[in-house]
């Protein structure tokens, strides 16, 4: 039987695709492992940094005995800084001297406070006086009455006392006011803050602490939907701003929360904290009127009917 003749087998030149492609696989494992380790958790990150800022602050120093390893220069917390023992006593005796001037303000607005017309108030920047404008001033008008000029002439003597800078604000509710004396609730309430600064002046307070500032109707203390909360947004507040430990006085910061003082609680313990000394300067959305220079107030005329309180 003849033998087959054994057939030469073809040569394959295509094998090096194998090894391309296995080397492309690879390559792309590779990328893909690099974008993975470059992609952040937000959330693990903030773990990581809580942990670290957590490890950084704690007390204990850590030394190579501890932890076995070689020791590291470590930043330790200080002792607390201590407020220099002057400026204690200088705060003190201002806490002290507000404390006197609002027993003194007590005393002499006592009846206007019985009746609920006088609200004093302590706020972190000094002694606020909240008086109704109901009980200083007629409907409309920017002239004091009579019957509560006593009053305010015993306050005039306890500032006049004193060094301290006062601002007298005037405040009114939201209907609008339009008399020729008045086109709008801004004449009118700096023309009441006025009236009171010039009696002050008359009566001994040093013109240079005195401050007349109107507010019209933009800081209220309650709503403008109700009578009675327009008869309590219709007020004067002299606020008695407290020393600042260099001896000048404080600026008028924003008001934060109140806390009323009842005439029992005047002569309470109470702290005061004094406010960077700043020099005054009108808040904005207010109108400042010098106290030298506003005109007298007399009367409406009558010829119209004003519709402010």
């Amino acid at each position: 039987m003849a033998r087959r003749r054994h057939e030469e087998e073809h040569e394959n030149h295509e094998r090096w695709l194998v090894s391309y492609a296995d080397f492309i696989t690879l390559l792309f494992s590779f990328f893909v492992v690099m974008y993975a380790i470059s992609t952040l958790s937000e959330s693990k990150y903030k773990v990581l940094s809580d942990s670290l800022l957590q490890a950084f602050r704690h007390d204990r120093v850590v030394t190579a005995q501890t932890t076995g390893l070689a020791p590291m220069n470590r930043t330790t917390p200080g002792p607390p800084r201590k407020v220099p023992r002057a400026v204690n006593v200088v705060r003190i005796q201002q806490e002290q001297k507000l404390l006197s001037i609002a027993q003194k303000i007590t005393d002499a607005l006592r009846a206007l406070m019985q009746s609920g017309q006088v609200k004093l108030t302590q706020l972190p920047q000094g002694l606020a006086v909240e008086i109704n404008a109901s009980v200083l001033f007629a409907p409309g008008q920017a002239a004091l009455q009579p019957d509560v000029v006593p009053s305010l002439v015993d306050v005039a003597h306890t500032l006049a006392g004193v060094d301290n800078v006062v601002h007298i604000e005037g405040h009114t509710d939201n209907l609008p006011i339009q008399t020729p004396l008045y086109p709008s609730n801004w004449e009118l309430s700096g023309a009441r803050a006025s009236s009171v600064v010039r009696l002050f002046a008359a009566n001994g307070v040093d013109p240079a602490r005195l401050r007349a500032v109107g507010f019209a109707e933009n800081h209220p203390v309650d709503t403008n939907d109700t009578a009675e909360g327009r008869q309590r947004n219709r007020r004067v507040t002299l606020l008695i701003l407290a020393d600042v430990p260099n001896g000048d006085s404080a600026a008028h910061p924003v008001a934060p929360k109140e806390a009323p003082l009842s005439p029992q609680d005047a002569a309470a313990p109470a702290t005061i904290v004094p406010v960077a000394s700043t020099p005054p300067a009108a808040a904005p959305g207010t109108a400042t009127l010098p106290a030298a220079s506003v005109p007298p107030i007399s009367a409406a005329p009558p010829g119209k009917s004003p519709r402010n309180g």
